[in-house]
């Protein structure tokens, strides 16, 4: 899918920079290079990036190959007197000798952009950093003539997307005090060693936090090396004390998590009116499709007057349905609320009369996040019938309000960075299919019946769950088709278009949604489609 604006323009526009003249308190740098993982051209290059730094205030730690000598690195393109190398003992805790540093880590052919270790500089310095123990930067690739592209603009600190892609130990420094106080360098010579140090950072007992600068500071030559899944599955493991099964994919790597025995009940409420057709295609996918057994039907009509879908109802209840009457005006989040009074499970789903299941597995995979105990709501991947992406996650401040993820992207598509096909999370998920713990939903009230009568109502419905503590999460291996709006209609009438503008307001007034940032989107991209293209306003 093309971008409405290159990359190219976007750096001629967003990249001029000038050391301001403003006092800066001091930041010490170590970095230190893996050259074992290097050939001694690209080593060369990586330290010359080091000394065109516009920040000075750094060392530099070599980790040589058994047979090479510091002599063996350099040429005379390379100002040896302004770059001071050592050869630290590899067993040595790293604090002893860099306590009051900062750590970046290079295992991998790169480049720093002149202005990284100053953006850093700065950014540690300002006061909203006082607790990072790890901040790590956007980063792109260079190719041999020099020019940059795939450009990789991250969210910021994202766990799950983080737990299937490693994206932030090729461009991280770290706090070497807080986080590097008992390590030592042999223990950071992988990616997957990296991997894991970024878990234990996230380790909520730590006071420590994992921030993002999003400005491109790094240039990759060549792509990072893969991660070890064995490795990787045990730094998992071991910081959630559960037996997950990783396996490479593609684009990085799959989590299954693990579902207790027996497994939890899940009530899905499906409201409708109406619509036979359409709630017969979904009640019958359902029922044919999910492999996951411990599951309720509630059907909630919504005063249907079509005979048909009124002998449809009453000839479907049995033990795994259970149809319940809403007798007043349509209310979406009241009827929802009005059906979770009557929910058995310990999981709440709210699914569309609209949908139809693709995937036998979409109730499992929901299940296996919705129990874990620091995740809040989980939205599926849900597709137009013409096989492009409805709903991938939803982006608070798109169109000044909330925007769908990758909207009308091809259902094969990987998406920016490939997020198409990674578990990650997202501020809100859709509740056309949306799984939640019943004591999370009672926990918020179930949804705005008052405000929010037809649209917002899962967006907000998020918001106030994510301000539990928790983090809501979207999966792409959950998928459902979406003909959506089908039973509802759009909102063209006087009457609908203002109760939508209210409802926009509202969402304005609560959350601040015409200037909220999402930390699961990157400010420089736009907020004014929602296929993740480059900035304009920028």
């Amino acid at each position: 899918m093309k971008h409405p604006r290159t990359y190219q323009n976007w750096i001629k526009k967003s990249e001029s920079f000038t050391p301001f003249n403003g006092v800066i308190k001091t930041t010490k740098f170590v970095i230190v290079v893996n050259s074992p993982l290097l050939t001694d051209s690209q080593l060369e290059k990586i330290l010359i990036s080091i000394t065109k730094q516009s920040y000075q205030n750094w060392q530099v730690v070599v980790v040589l190959h058994d047979t090479q000598t510091v002599a063996d690195i350099f040429t005379n393109t390379l100002n040896i007197t302004t770059l001071k190398v050592e050869c630290s003992e590899l067993m040595q805790p790293f604090n002893i000798k860099y306590s009051g540093y900062w750590a970046l880590y290079i295992n991998y052919y790169l480049v720093l952009a002149p202005q990284a270790l100053w953006e850093f500089a700065v950014y540690i310095n300002a006061d909203k950093s006082s607790k990072s123990g790890c901040i790590y930067s956007d980063h792109d690739y260079i190719d041999r003539e020099g020019k940059r592209h795939n450009v990789k603009f991250k969210p910021d600190w994202n766990a799950d997307l983080y737990y299937e892609q490693e994206y932030i130990a090729n461009c991280c420094v770290i706090q070497v005090d807080s986080v590097l106080h008992d390590i030592t360098l042999n223990q950071l010579s992988s990616r997957s060693e990296m991997f894991g140090l970024i878990i234990n950072i996230d380790n909520h007992n730590r006071a420590t936090k994992i921030e993002h600068l999003a400005k491109v500071l790094f240039h990759l030559v060549d792509g990072p090396l893969e991660l070890n899944s064995l490795e990787s599955q045990k730094a998992l493991q071991q910081r959630f004390n559960l037996d997950l099964k990783v396996e490479p994919t593609t684009w990085g790597q799959k989590l299954t998590w693990p579902i207790m025995k027996p497994e939890p009940l899940v009530s899905l409420i499906i409201p409708t009116r109406n619509g036979l057709d359409i709630l017969k295609q979904a009640i019958d996918s359902i029922l044919a499709k999910t492999t996951y057994e411990n599951y309720e039907i509630i059907i909630v009509d919504n005063q249907s007057d079509d005979i048909e879908t009124i002998n449809y109802l009453k000839s479907i209840g049995n033990s795994k349905i259970n149809v319940i009457n809403y007798n007043h005006p349509f209310n979406y989040s009241a009827i929802n609320n009005f059906a979770a009074e009557h929910a058995q499970g310990t999981i709440i789903g709210l699914i569309n009369n609209d949908v139809e299941v693709i995937s036998p597995q979409w109730l499992t995979e929901m299940v296996s996040h919705a129990i874990r105990p620091d995740i809040g709501c989980v939205g599926a991947k849900l597709y137009y019938p013409n096989d492009t992406i409805q709903h991938a996650g939803v982006i608070i401040g798109i169109w000044g309000c909330a925007g769908h993820s990758h909207k009308y992207y091809p259902r094969s598509a990987d998406g920016f960075n490939n997020r198409l096909q990674l578990v990650q999370n997202y501020s809100a998920v859709t509740a056309a299919c949306l799984l939640v713990k019943k004591e999370l939903f009672n926990q918020v009230s179930g949804l705005n019946e008052r405000d929010l009568t037809v649209a917002f109502n899962d967006v907000d419905f998020c918001l106030k769950v994510e301000r539990l503590g928790v983090r809501n999460l979207w999966t792409p291996y959950a998928e459902l088709y979406h003909y959506e709006s089908i039973s509802r209609g759009d909102d063209a009438t006087p009457e609908k278009r203002a109760r939508a503008e209210k409802e926009i307001n509202y969402m304005h007034d609560t959350w601040g949604t015409n200037t909220y940032l999402d930390p699961a989107y990157n400010p420089n991209l736009t907020l004014k489609l929602e296929d993740f293209s480059i900035s304009r306003d920028i």
